[in-house]
């Protein structure tokens, strides 16, 4: 389990897990997160309360668009294996 924030205005790099799937709890802030898996694709809002999975191969990337930074608690699942786990992929923004 992780608790991270993004500073306002600014966005993640994309990646793909290779072998683990996550949870998000959002705990503070606004913000957007992009997702994709084979041939579905959306964006998720951010807020406050909001919970939002990321599969096993599903591309992501977000970012915070409020005044205030995104914050969030993560928990991943199994746990992170290591430094190579997250692959750069070609993100939405």
């Amino acid at each position: 389990m992780a608790h991270f924030t993004l500073a306002p205005g600014t966005t993640s790099n994309a990646v793909v897990h290779r072998t683990v799937e996550e949870i998000w709890y959002v705990v503070g802030g606004a913000g957007e997160m992009w997702r994709k898996l084979g041939d579905h694709e959306e964006t998720v809002v951010l807020a406050p309360g909001t919970c939002v999975t990321i599969p096993v191969g599903a591309h992501f990337q977000f970012r915070a668009t409020g005044a205030e930074a995104l914050s969030a608690v993560a928990i991943t699942m199994p746990p992170w294996p290591g430094d190579d786990e997250a692959l750069a992929v070609t993100g939405r923004w």
